[in-house]
């Protein structure tokens, strides 16, 4: 008997233990409901829904850009080199000034070739005058030939003695032309207008083709080229858009201008037009070079600098683009938060396109007139209620 009631009273203990750990379960399951309930309910007493900066999604035109690093040419380089030998007598300009063409740079010693240019007048002098001497030679000839008073061979001789004296003025007149030629090359002018470089040789120095032949060089820089290099992959990129870098196309209203970079941080106020693209790749930099022409009438871009290129590459009309901020990037995609009915906001994946500025073109996924969450969107959940707030303007001071 005794056993038995022990036996009783240990069960009940037990089953006593058991209902009271079951009801704390309750209990504590019935907290975690009522935590989770508040958080999705704000108005039933829990936390309070959070506060979002929020933005309208509105459509506008977008610049695409790509930036480079470019070098300024000369649209005319010119180099001026003695054409005869000879030593180097006069110099006729500043150096770094602005010449004509035509205008006498350099004079080499030219007493030499006046020399020879006296010499071929000479010898042309003396063949007109045998030339004149045959002629008159067959003046007479012929009459008598006729009165049979000289042979035909007469004649014959007459005749070649002629032709030969006509071909002798023929030849040294071709001497005489050459000769004063290469007396004017004595006097090295300028092949176009533009700035001259300093020059290349002393005075006094032996110049010409067996010699130092580079004198100087003059540049033509009111206008320039700006050179520089794309990869294939931003040929591609330019293709999905329908762009074809170097080629004007008449159904695009807008063509592919660039700007550069001045040595002070500034940008360059005139535009250039691109107009020549390499058709091939070069194999060894993976890049192929690009050319756009400029304006230079201040000579402000000196040929041979280096410079920031910024290109326009493409025009997306009515496009909607939203800052950079809104964006989640995981390895699923690119996520932003939509604000809906009720101020619940949707995480929804996006298609992103090219990046401007601080903002993100959206190809797909994304409709005008939508509202996007710019501020807050980290501590945020899909289907979470929100207080929106609109993003406040920036002013000028």
């Amino acid at each position: 008997m005794r056993y038995a009631g022990y036996m009783n009273n240990l069960f009940s203990g037990k089953k006593f233990r058991l209902s009271a750990i079951l009801l704390s379960l309750i209990i504590i399951a019935v907290v975690i409901l009522v935590i989770v309930f508040n958080r999705r309910n704000p108005a039933s007493g829990g936390d309070e829904s959070p506060t979002v900066v929020v933005q309208p999604v509105t459509p506008t035109d977008v610049y695409v850009y790509g930036d480079f690093v470019g070098r300024i040419k000369g649209q005319q380089f010119v180099e001026v080199r003695a054409r005869v030998e000879g030593y180097l007598e006069k110099m006729l300009f500043s150096e770094g000034t602005f010449v004509k063409k035509g205008q006498t740079l350099f004079v080499i010693d030219p007493t030499v070739y006046r020399a020879r240019v006296n010499k071929a007048r000479a010898q042309l002098n003396k063949a007109k005058a045998q030339a004149q001497k045959a002629s008159r030679d067959l003046a007479r000839i012929r009459p008598l030939h006729a009165q049979n008073a000289a042979s035909q061979l007469d004649l014959d001789n007459a005749e070649a003695a002629y032709e030969a004296a006509t071909a002798d003025v023929a030849v040294s007149e071709a001497d005489l032309t050459q000769a004063e030629i290469t007396l004017g090359y004595t006097q090295v002018k300028a092949p176009i207008s533009g700035y001259i470089s300093q020059r290349g040789v002393d005075l006094g120095t032996f110049v010409g083709p067996s010699g130092t032949s580079l004198l100087a060089t003059v540049v033509n820089s009111d206008t320039v080229h700006v050179e520089f290099s794309m990869t294939a992959l931003d040929y591609l990129n330019s293709k999905n858009r329908n762009v074809n870098i170097g080629q004007r196309e008449a159904d695009r209203d807008w063509d592919p201008y660039v700007t550069v970079t001045l040595a002070n941080g500034k940008i360059y106020p005139f535009k250039g037009v691109v107009d020549f693209a390499d058709p091939q790749v070069d194999p060894n930099t993976g890049t192929f070079g690009v050319r756009a022409e400029m304006p230079n009438p201040d000579h402000t871009l000196l040929p041979g600098e280096y410079t920031k290129v910024k290109l326009l590459m493409d025009v997306r009309q009515k496009a909607i683009q939203v800052p950079q901020k809104a964006i989640i990037v995981e390895k699923g995609g690119a996520y932003l938060y939509v604000l809906g009915k009720g101020n619940v906001v949707e995480r929804r994946l996006v298609e992103t396109g090219p990046e401007v500025d601080n903002n993100i073109v959206i190809e797909r996924g994304l409709a005008p007139g939508e509202k996007i969450v710019v501020e807050g969107i980290h501590k945020l959940h899909h289907g979470e209620r929100v207080i929106p707030v609109a993003e406040k303007k920036k002013t000028e001071n």
